[in-house]
């Protein structure tokens, strides 16, 4: 299924590394052209602060 994703709570992955954002990763990549690559890299892809947390009891929900 081209729409399937996976959702869970999280956090900021850069300081002030608030709460309450809620992550979903789809599961199919779509391409892409250099282009928009280079844009999320200067725009969106910083430099990650924080090292991937422990689950702590939280849900990880899947659409199907």
């Amino acid at each position: 299924n081209e729409r399937s994703f996976i959702r869970y709570m999280g956090s900021l992955t850069t300081p002030p590394c608030s709460e309450g954002v809620i992550w979903t990763i789809f599961t199919n990549t779509i391409p892409i052209n250099e282009d928009s690559v280079n844009q999320l890299r200067q725009n969106l892809m910083r430099k990650v602060y924080r090292p991937v947390q422990p689950l702590n009891n939280r849900s990880i929900f899947r659409s199907y």
